[in-house]
């Protein structure tokens, strides 16, 4: 729910947040009046709150109150407190449900040989080392120019290149970790066909593919055996010709919009990122877990503090477990390095309305929805399953995206308030701006304007909705605005783990 004067997050909420200044004998929700000045981004209540009561923010505590607050009262630093271990969770509200007509709906896409489907017909060529990596992407030039015209049915072609894949130890995570995202890659749905590329003699063997099933005959070749570069070129162009004759013929077909997998990312974040647009696609996500389609939470580092509140929407104890032993993962490996993850709100963010690390981490976790946690995976993992789940990443978004489309995400929806500029090819992005001001000043970049919402034009729950609609047009062929620019060849960034040797 939204007015001109302020928003509330959820109807369990017992505060709103101000959209502007408040001033004192403003009319707020639920009837009550505010009785002091409340500056933008701040919280007042609507409900009287007792001394020792959960202050409840997104649907959850965010801290306890320490003394007694009556409605129309400024919520901030002076009267609430966290209290790590000792807050009580909050039951979800009811999410925004699925209708019988949405369960019933399918998108146009690419019914794919292993039963998995794609929302793009793109042809990848992936780099087995940064060795390789040029010729990939002169491959990739030279097929977008002269073979992607006679097949108008191919998306293109896509180089996926990295800096690793040597100098690094062949066992370990750091090896797993890449071979998992390559390998998610080159299975992904969206890539009709896939030609792989080594150097020779690197660590990252091509060998290691083929025998996983991913790249067969002559899908696969290293430069060295095809006697350099520019023979590799010319080699790669007979390859992917015998690829695209077949690709080239696919069509897309009716698909149950259940086979939708969405990659969930914020990014460039602003104050209004937890308020609009996270929460917006939190909506979004209910209606997708609803029709049995699956959402992927990410960023670990980002949803500390708040990832007990996760594990008590997970479906059994072992994927809470499975939660918390990657947050444990995540301490001890920051503290190794001399860092921190305690991410608790700054001078600045308190300026702006903020009070605990709850409240900073479930703007983030807001992306989730309400709906209960059905898995967690590990980085570049496959993701099976329906409605919500959990990848752990690290915070950085073109890390954790391609952790999420290596796991098999055919959709990424990108929130962002200061105008994160991304793509993710073979996946489309979707960009959603949290601020109306930054969306029209950065419009030929961003898919929506959740800014609306913060001007009272609409409600959180009716953007939901149109952010689901515009996941099905874009799962269907409509292409969004960092395709049109040709974002997505840059992005591919596999999690870097280990010793560089």
């Amino acid at each position: 729910m939204n007015a001109s004067n302020c928003i509330l997050l959820s109807p369990a909420d017992n505060v709103a947040v101000a959209n502007g200044r408040i001033e004192i004998g403003t009319a707020l929700p639920g009837g009550a009046v505010a009785s002091a000045l409340i500056e933008p981004g701040h919280k007042v209540a609507i409900k009287p709150i007792a001394a020792g009561e959960a202050v409840v923010k997104y649907a959850q505590a965010i801290g306890r109150a320490t003394q007694d607050i009556a409605a129309g009262e400024h919520v901030h630093s002076h009267n609430l407190v966290f209290e790590s271990g000792r807050l009580p969770v909050v039951p979800p509200s009811e999410a925004e449900h699925a209708t019988e007509a949405d369960r019933a709906r399918t998108f146009m896409g690419y019914r794919r040989a292993d039963g998995r489907a794609g929302t793009r017909n793109f042809i990848g060529i992936v780099a087995s080392v940064n060795c390789s990596a040029t010729v990939c992407h002169s491959i990739a030039d030279t097929a977008n120019r002269t073979l992607l015209p006679k097949y108008p049915g191919i998306d293109g072609f896509v180089p996926i290149v990295h800096g690793q894949g040597c100098g690094m130890s062949g066992t370990g995570d750091g090896m797993m970790v890449l071979h998992r995202t390559l390998a998610g890659y080159a299975r992904h749905p969206n890539f009709g066909g896939v030609l792989m590329v080594g150097l020779g003699c690197e660590v990252n063997q091509l060998t290691l593919y083929g025998q996983k099933g991913v790249a067969a005959g002559k899908r696969h070749f290293n430069i060295q055996d095809a006697g350099g570069s520019r023979k590799s070129v010319e080699k790669a162009m007979g390859v992917l010709a015998e690829i695209a004759e077949e690709v080239g013929q696919l069509k897309r077909e009716p698909i149950p919009v259940s086979e939708i997998v969405v990659g969930l990312q914020c990014g460039g974040s602003d104050g209004m990122s937890g308020i609009t647009a996270n929460p917006a696609l939190g909506a979004a996500v209910d209606i997708l877990a609803g029709v049995g389609g699956i959402g992927i939470l990410s960023e670990t580092t980002e949803i500390y503090g708040a990832e007990h509140l996760l594990a008590y929407r997970a479906a059994t104890p072992e994927i809470a477990q499975k939660l918390d032993g990657f947050v444990k993962w995540w301490e001890d490996h920051v503290a190794k390095h001399g860092a921190s993850i305690d991410n608790n709100p700054s001078p600045g963010n308190k300026r702006g309305g903020l009070t605990t690390i709850l409240e900073k981490s479930l703007g983030a976790v807001a992306k989730g929805g309400q709906t209960p946690l059905n898995g967690v995976f590990g980085y570049a993992e496959k993701v099976t399953g329906s409605g919500l789940v959990f990848m752990d990443t690290p915070g950085y978004d073109p890390v954790s995206a391609t952790g999420q489309v290596a796991g098999g995400a055919n959709v990424i929806v990108f929130t962002t308030g200061r105008g994160s500029c991304f793509g993710c090819r073979p996946t489309p992005s979707i960009k959603v701006a949290t601020n109306s001001t930054m969306y029209h000043q950065m419009e030929e970049d961003m898919d929506v304007n959740c800014g609306v919402i913060a001007s009272g034009e609409k409600t959180i729950a009716g953007m939901g909705r149109e952010i689901f609609e515009l996941i099905v047009e874009t799962a269907s062929g409509r292409k969004t605005k960092s395709e049109d620019f040709g974002y997505g060849d840059n992005e591919f960034v596999p999690w870097h783990l280990g010793a560089t040797l």
